[in-house]
């Protein structure tokens, strides 16, 4: 189970300094494996980045020393070739980028969040034609132009409406920014798991698996419910790792934070909480696993490669988590080992 610990430690004024992890390790048991292609890919990857989204220090350093983008693809897709990984780690390099522009790096106006949105789905429609000179923009048109040479239509689809979901929640998240609200932990749970990207990334598995579902599989409710498991698990367990991180930055989307001002729970009883719906999702995604139903013998080898890419993707965030710095810093191993967390100053306003 959880971790249950109340042993935060306080200052005088009440205000915690710390708070204790769950124990993820021990409560998600799946096996970590890592790409053979991770460093000869995380290179190549880092080169796009840096000249697509024309990064300068520190930011070169942040988005491809830090962040590894190229490790983070190699922990999900760890079967992947290396052509469908690259692909997918410059997915998820831009991804961090337009993460970090929505949520700390500056305030876009919710027009101007619009305005990415239409533009980055129309380089998915047409990702050879469609003129932009957004930068954004521009990176999806490489991406995904590679992404069409073996994306069936099926997966194709998919990972538009699913990137169009996340653009859709991203202005929403922003416009909540703007207007200093704060979700009910229902509408927040409702948001998440549009923003966490993870659908888009199922769509992924499919693309690096070189498969592409049939509507009536990927629309069974015991195949949904894998999926909402899984997205639950990683937006949940993200919350808690990235929730030191976005305090200081003064965030409140975050389950974490929510929990707090709309449940009265303290710090530690939020993050246990959340560790408790971690472990909800995990238990969640082996009873419909238990029941899955058959396609017939070919429909059902490419079911379980999406279902075990799936469970990849529970456990692959994880291990990017502490073998990235985007989190716990130079002190990554040591959060691991001893699940300690110390609450970084908040930044001025």
């Amino acid at each position: 189970m959880a971790s249950t610990a109340t042993c935060t430690v306080t200052s005088s004024d009440s205000e915690p300094t710390e708070f204790i992890l769950p124990d993820f390790f021990s409560d998600c048991r799946y096996p970590m494996r890592l790409n053979p292609h991770c460093d000869e890919v995380s290179r190549a990857s880092a080169q796009w980045l840096c000249s697509e989204a024309h990064l300068v220090e520190p930011d070169v350093t942040k988005y491809t020393t830090i962040l590894r983008p190229g490790y983070f693809a190699s922990s999900c897709y760890p079967d992947a070739d290396a052509f469908h990984l690259k692909v997918c780690a410059d997915f998820l390099g831009w991804s961090f980028k337009m993460d970090d522009w929505l949520e700390i790096e500056r305030s876009p106006d919710v027009n101007d969040a619009w305005g990415v949105r239409d533009c980055c789905v129309s380089a998915y429609r047409d990702p050879v034609n469609f003129q932009t000179e957004r930068y954004s923009g521009k990176m999806c048109k490489s991406y995904f132009c590679r992404f069409k040479e073996t994306g069936g239509p099926g997966c194709t689809e998919r990972f538009i409406h699913t990137m169009d979901l996340w653009f859709i929640s991203a202005a929403k998240e922003v416009e909540n920014r703007v207007k200093g609200h704060i979700d009910d932990v229902e509408s927040y749970i409702e948001l998440r798991r549009d923003l966490s990207g993870c659908k888009a990334c199922f769509a992924l598995i499919e693309f690096v698996c070189q498969i592409d579902l049939p509507d009536e599989v990927v629309s069974h409710p015991v195949i949904m419910a894998l999926e909402e498991a899984a997205n639950d698990f990683v937006s949940w367990s993200n919350d808690i790792l990235s929730y030191n991180m976005e305090q200081s930055h003064h965030s409140t989307h975050n389950l974490v934070a929510v929990l707090m001002v709309k449940q009265g729970l303290d710090l530690q009883g939020a993050v246990d909480y959340c560790a408790q719906l971690c472990n909800i999702s995990l238990q969640r995604f082996e009873e419909n696993r238990a029941v899955l139903p058959s396609w017939g013998e070919e429909f059902d080898k490419d079911v379980a490669k999406y279902v075990e890419g799936l469970q990849n993707w529970i456990v692959g965030p994880l291990q990017w988590s502490f073998e990235s710095a985007r989190y716990f810093g130079k002190d990554a191993h040591i959060v691991k080992q001893n699940r300690v967390v110390k609450l970084l100053p908040k930044r001025p306003l």
